[in-house]
């Protein structure tokens, strides 16, 4: 028997941030995980997806050598080893995961590796082990929606269809895959194995893709797709898979497409089957409810993460289980999700924070667009990379920033800095006051900075 402070049900990115952030305030702390630290985005989401897209990055760099001047490359005779490959991402997953443990010993955090069972808003139990404590974080996580189509149940048996974490099992790189779905991980996968050389489609029910993004950012990277070599087939519904075959329905006509794999990412689904001890409000997706505190409808639990259905981003978690040690101790701490920048990691990257232009008209804000592409910026050509653009959105009544997007090779790093700035609640006087470096791509964002004030200097 234990008592603690606080228990973490679930070791991913709300989880061990939370447990940490609540060891660092003094309590006693103990986090349970059924498996390795770190949760889905460590172990099979976002560290190895990018560590993988890295690769293919590097890949189409060596392909592309004699445009950069460097010559007695055999392109022909490039290929990327599928085994090193995972290897790789096995290598930086394990480190990653190590550190983790290192920082849960480091903290005095007590870690239980196994399936926690919640009795009540006191207790919990795991390997036939009880724990009581003050105040749970559940940080359980969600898992992959199983398409509702005829022939799932053979397909995922006979290892034709698989989710996200199936592809890290793959013996081969696959010659067609049939990727399921339309948002940030169909696109990534897409992007992956495209790169890699497989035939690849993405199918999807929705009329375009990444609908949470700014149409101009999907409609850019929807473009770059095609002329990758990747199918889009939109507005389809899927039927039924049969062998290597799925038939979908597209415009009242049936049609089907072959693949060795198909991958669906098309959804969550929240892992709630270790939580029946506790009478916890859901919303009509199975989501766990939260107030503006992180806390469920009983007042010592409160749920962090992708179980809250809120916005299933790892960074958001991390926060989330912050805010929600904050909020344990006291302090009136919330997140503001309009703030959470969404980043796309494909070529080129896109990303986004606050609001969309399409948002802000649908909102019937009074703003100012400044725009400016990566076409006429000193570095992007000289990386080759001049495929994208910089918005920024802002109010006419203080010039402040309420929305940036990016498209471009390095947009997931870009957009820190503006997230960084709205929080601040800075305005574009104050950034076209800032010196930027040159040559850099972070050039663009005072340029567009000027477009709003006035004009942009290189165009």
């Amino acid at each position: 028997m234990g008592k603690y402070d606080i228990a973490v049900i679930g070791g991913g990115p709300g989880g061990y941030v939370s447990a940490i952030k609540a060891s660092q305030k003094g309590a006693k702390v103990v986090v349970i995980e059924k498996e390795s630290p770190g949760g889905l985005c460590l172990n099979w989401g976002c560290i190895p997806t990018k560590t993988m897209l890295i690769t293919a990055r590097h890949y189409r760099d060596v392909l592309r050598s004699e445009d950069f001047g460097i010559i007695g490359v055999d392109a022909s005779n490039v290929k990327v080893d599928w085994d090193q490959l995972l290897t790789r991402k096995d290598k930086v997953v394990n480190k990653l995961v190590s550190g983790i443990r290192m920082l849960f010993k480091k903290n005095n955090i007590e870690f239980i590796n196994g399936e926690g069972f919640v009795v009540s808003n006191k207790e919990l139990k795991v390997n036939d082990r009880s724990i009581h404590f003050d105040n749970l974080i559940i940080a359980t996580g969600a898992g992959s929606k199983i398409p509702d189509i005829q022939g799932v149940d053979k397909g995922i048996s006979n290892n034709i269809l698989i989710d996200h974490k199936g592809i890290y099992n793959l013996k081969e790189l696959p010659k067609e895959i049939v990727i399921l779905g339309s948002e940030v991980y169909a696109v990534e996968f897409a992007t992956l194995f495209n790169a890699l050389g497989s035939k690849v489609t993405i199918l999807t029910e929705k009329n375009s893709l990444l609908g949470s993004f700014d149409s101009e950012l999907s409609t850019l990277l929807e473009r770059q797709l095609k002329k990758d070599g990747v199918k889009l087939v939109t507005g389809a519904n899927p039927l039924r898979l049969e062998g290597d075959q799925l038939i979908y329905e597209r415009k009242e006509k049936e049609s089907s497409i072959s693949g060795d794999k198909f991958i669906y990412l098309s959804g969550l689904k929240p892992n709630t089957d270790s939580l029946t001890g506790l009478d916890l409000s859901l919303d009509d997706r199975g989501f766990i409810k939260v107030d503006k505190h992180l806390r469920t409808n009983i007042k010592n639990v409160y749920a962090v993460g992708d179980i809250n259905g809120i916005l299933p981003l790892a960074h958001v978690a991390s926060a989330e289980g912050i805010v929600a040690v904050e909020n344990i101790y006291g302090l009136d701490s919330r997140i503001n999700y309009n703030l959470s920048p969404t980043i796309v990691y494909s070529f080129p990257e896109i990303a986004s924070v606050g609001v969309t232009e399409d948002s802000a008209k649908e909102m019937g804000l009074d703003y100012s667009i400044g725009k400016f592409p990566m076409a006429a910026n000193g570095m992007a050509i000289a990386e080759g990379e001049t495929n994208g653009f910089i918005k920024i959105i802002s109010d006419n009544k203080y010039g402040e920033i309420i929305g940036v997007q990016i498209a471009n090779a390095v947009a997931s790093e870009m957009i820190s800095k503006a997230a960084a700035l709205m929080q601040m609640e800075s305005t574009v006087y104050d950034l076209v006051k800032a010196i930027h470096p040159h040559p850099t791509f972070s050039e663009t964002m005072l340029e567009a900075a000027l477009g709003v004030v006035d004009k942009p200097i290189h165009i």
